[in-house]
């Protein structure tokens, strides 16, 4: 995970950043990111799946559900909401693009 810092029209690498799933975009220039980190129990060895859930702030509206999402951290824009997207780096696939196979 790069950091991202903005330069004129260019993105540079600085600072830490997440990967993650757009959850929600039901708010105005505001998304929710559903994060997965993998992480080893102290006791046990096994490898979990860790959630969190983090709003971001989506400037221009563009994120939809499903798209993945690169954030970065910003200083505080509201109660909940310290992060920024930065870039989407995969859309979602839409349910009308998804052609139907029959056998």
């Amino acid at each position: 995970m790069k950091p991202v810092k903005k330069t004129g029209k260019t993105t540079e690498v600085t600072q830490s950043a997440l990967h993650g799933v757009v959850i929600s975009d039901k708010m105005a220039k505001t998304i929710t990111v559903k994060v997965v980190r993998m992480v080893q129990h102290p006791t046990f060895s096994k490898i979990m799946h860790k959630v969190t859930i983090i709003k971001a702030h989506d400037e221009k509206d563009e994120a939809k559900v499903g798209d993945q999402v690169e954030i970065v951290p910003t200083r505080p824009l509201s109660k909940t909401k310290t992060w920024r997207m930065v870039r989407i780096t995969k859309k979602a696939v839409k349910k009308d693009e998804v052609q139907e196979v029959t056998i």
